[in-house]
């Protein structure tokens, strides 16, 4: 799928039968555990037995980042095991040759994986190229390279993904590679509770292998979009490789832009309402692109997700575009009345995110008001820690230049300091320097964790958190206890070589937290 990273192949992975006779032997990393069955089959017209062998994974026990380090960065690799040697070696790649020697921890019990677990570190260790580490007992790592810049590429493309997953218009070889088709779901689409009515709806992102696009998720995206650009915002360039590059506006705006004006033709033009989702329908054509599309009625968190995040687009797209701006804004405004006209602000945590968004916006009591009667709420505290509308409108409101209350303001930053000292503790204590380790951890949860870390490191920058992110990126791309690279495809072990294991960027809601995450790792670059 990327053509990122070309990687010389030096450990043989993925499930192997071997036709051979007597023991096994092992092949690949040295680490690697070794397991051989036998089959009874029947004897061929010769009288030979044929006995076929399958051999476990073979998975090594020195996990590294796959894709690799920074040279200015921390540099870990996690050892498995009870008894370990004392020291590593960092060996270059080409010849084999020791060029850094470092110390291995004493090793301990990781019970989220059943497993001993000791950290190496070469941080010290800056020289550009690509290596493999080999200790003693445990035998070899997979490649890595060592680089200025390493994840400036994985960044790039993670951006990509959603260019690559427009609806509606023709993506060019130039810019899409093997990904380009010509201008897909073009034709009228009908509304799903009046096929009398139809919608031209095509724009968008593609959000599943249905190419079916939802304004709820699509929403909470670019959101997640438009907060890593706000909290990062010299990461994202006009460069990226899309065709709005080189227009003066960050590529990532261009892309949430090509949402929006999708979002807005799905929103009702009689009630202010969002549209839930643009569906296709393949039961009448195999062909995903040219099958018929239908609407389906108007969304209760559609439309407060789509106010909030509109308000937000409208705030940071003023300088570029006033006047589409203003569009944003009177129609983040008019979906917000629609919301209100069927259902209390109090009932649906949606009316705070949007109130703190259209607040910072336009400065209208009205919302303000909103925003105290939830900041007096008594488990507003909870909500913080436990409602992602609450914490993006807390955060919001720590950064607006209306008029705001300072202790207020107090009571969320210790709310933040405090949710994330919990997520720190939480991956410091854990053997792969993660908050959840464990062989099926949850990504998205992984990712919001990184998310609220992200945030506080640009409220109050602190070294530790950044370790922390890092940390979280060499577990995703294959510090972990699958040895699995989750994010990008051509490296010695990653998930396209797996039934069922799916990468990060293929999921758009994943993709756009990983974009958030690494976003704070490429802004120490800028």
């Amino acid at each position: 799928m990327f053509g990122l990273l070309h990687f010389k192949k030096r450990i043989s992975v993925g499930l192997m039968t071997l036709l051979m006779a007597g023991s096994v032997a092992g092949c690949g990393a040295s680490s690697a555990e070794q397991t051989g069955t036998a089959d009874n089959t029947p004897k061929d017209s010769n009288s030979q037995t044929v006995s076929n062998y399958e051999v476990k994974e073979q998975l090594p026990n020195i996990l590294v980042d796959q894709v690799g380090y920074n040279t200015e960065s921390e540099k870990i690799a996690i050892f498995r095991g009870e008894n370990l040697p004392e020291e590593f070696q960092v060996k270059d790649l080409e010849t084999g040759e020791v060029v850094y020697t470092g110390q291995i921890d004493r090793s301990s019990l990781n019970e989220e994986v059943g497993e001993y677990n000791a950290v190496g570190r070469f941080n010290d260790f800056k020289e550009p190229g690509q290596y493999y580490i080999y200790a003693d007992i445990v035998g070899e790592s997979y490649s890595f390279s060592i680089a200025e810049d390493v994840y400036q590429d994985v960044f790039n493309e993670a951006c990509k993904e959603f260019y690559i997953n427009r609806c509606g218009m023709s993506l060019s070889e130039g810019y899409a590679g093997e990904n380009a088709h010509t201008a897909c779901h073009t034709q009228m689409a009908i509304l799903q509770d009046d096929p009398s009515v139809q919608i031209e709806v095509n724009g968008g992102w593609h959000m599943d292998e249905q190419a079916d696009r939802d304004t709820y998720i699509g929403s909470r995206i670019a959101e997640n979009l438009l907060t890593a650009y706000e909290m990062n915002p010299s990461s994202f360039t006009d460069e990226t490789g899309i065709p709005e590059s080189g227009n003066g506006i960050p590529d990532i705006l261009d892309e949430v832009r090509y949402e929006v004006e999708w979002l807005l033709k799905m929103q009702d033009s009689r009630t202010g309402g969002i549209y839930g989702a643009a569906m296709t329908d393949t039961s009448k054509s195999g062909d995903v692109f040219t099958a018929p599309v239908y609407v389906t009625g108007v969304s209760t968190e559609s439309t407060i997700s789509f106010s909030a995040m509109a308000a937000r687009f409208s705030f940071f797209y003023q300088k570029y575009d006033p006047d589409f701006a203003t569009t944003c804004l009177k129609a983040a405004d008019r979906a917000y009345s629609c919301f209100l006209n069927n259902q209390k602000p109090e009932d649906n945590t949606g009316a705070f995110n949007a109130s703190a968004q259209l607040y910072r916006a336009t400065g209208n009591q009205n919302y303000l008001n909103v925003l105290n009667m939830y900041f007096a709420k008594s488990d507003f505290a909870a909500l913080f820690e436990e409602d992602n509308n609450v914490f993006s409108g807390a955060i919001t409101y720590l950064s607006t230049n209306q008029p705001v209350d300072m202790d207020q303001c107090g009571v969320i930053m210790k709310l933040l300091m405090k949710r994330s000292e919990s997520i720190s503790a939480k991956a410091s204590n854990n053997g792969y320097k993660v908050t959840d380790s464990g062989s099926t951890a949850d990504f998205s949860a992984l990712l919001a964790d990184m998310k609220c870390l992200t945030i506080t490191d640009h409220i109050i920058y602190n070294h530790e958190y950044t370790t922390i992110i890092e940390n979280h990126a060499h577990f995703l791309m294959g510090m972990n206890s699958n040895a699995i690279n989750y994010v990008t495809e051509e490296t010695e072990n990653s998930y396209a070589s797996k039934n069922g294991a799916a990468g990060i960027m293929n999921d758009p809601q994943n993709d756009a937290l990983f974009i958030f995450m690494l976003s704070v790792l490429q802004q120490q670059k800028s």
